[in-house]
């Protein structure tokens, strides 16, 4: 019995049919499609491909990063999995998004996370140097800050990413969604662990601060520009500076449904069983 496709060769098949699309819409583009999707092999080639040519710098080259990025997106039987599931989860909750070409070449919110999944390989590895260079180069080209010893899930969306920070000991699970201008961070100058922790289905909106080594239940939702210092229960919103409750999301994953508003809050909402 043959086995079913995996959700990584799915959509690389997606990627590379939009791209044979794109290429006869824009022959200008078709050089560039060509080299990061129709001649690369698989969803972890074409990544290692357009990182390594997002990021190469006159002193570590395209070539030097390709050599690197291959065998440790091969290499690491999670990443290729996390990959997939953070694009589809822009294609699933971007509304502005109609093709899973788009955040697969030109947003920087993938980008970034798949930089920091592999600076957290090699973190792991004990290449600190060069996943603390990777950190560098990406808070540089896609103004995304995270440090590789962070531990995040898969199904992430950052929403156009700009300005986003996530301190060291952070840990973030599956399915959540951060838009711009969000700092998980200390503080101040705390050791240890002293940074959040975000549980599933968690939304954060835009500009929100959520500091300390503190606990933001599964499906709770932030609202934009709050500041958060203490722990949020699931399936709560808070709002403010600081954040207080306000009430309940109606939806179980607010991060899915990526509902922003405040309207739908009420002290009723919904109650998990």
């Amino acid at each position: 019995m043959q086995a079913a496709p995996s959700l990584e060769s799915i959509i690389w098949q997606d990627i590379t049919t939009a791209a044979l699309g794109a290429a006869r819409e824009e022959p200008a583009l078709h050089g560039m499609l060509n080299d990061a999707v129709l001649s690369a092999g698989c969803l972890c080639e074409g990544c290692a491909r357009v990182l390594a040519n997002l990021l190469a710098t006159s002193m570590v080259s395209r070539g030097a990063l390709e050599d690197i990025f291959c065998p440790v997106l091969k290499g690491d039987p999670g990443i290729g999995p996390a990959i997939a599931h953070d694009l589809l989860a822009v294609l699933r909750r971007d509304p502005a998004v109609s093709s899973i070409l788009t955040p697969f070449l030109y947003l920087k919110g993938p980008h970034a996370l798949a930089t920091y999944r592999i600076a957290h390989a090699l973190s792991r590895a004990g290449r600190e140097h060069l996943a603390l260079y990777l950190q560098g180069r990406a808070a540089d080209v896609f103004g995304v800050d995270i440090n590789p010893h962070a531990e995040i899930g898969s199904g992430i969306m950052l929403d156009h990413a700009a300005g986003i920070v996530v301190g060291e000991t952070c840990r973030i699970a599956d399915n959540v969604s951060i838009l711009q201008g969000v700092t998980l961070g200390g503080t101040g100058k705390e050791c240890g662990d002293r940074h959040p922790k975000l549980g599933a289905g968690v939304m954060v909106g835009a500009g929100a601060r959520v500091l300390g080594n503190i606990t933001v239940g599964e499906g709770a939702k932030i609202g934009a520009g709050s500041v958060v210092l203490e722990d949020v229960p699931p399936h709560t919103t808070v709002v403010g500076v600081p954040a207080h409750v306000v009430g309940h999301p109606q939806d179980l994953m607010p991060a899915l449904s990526m509902d922003q508003s405040l309207d739908g809050n009420d002290p009723i909402g919904f109650r998990p069983v």
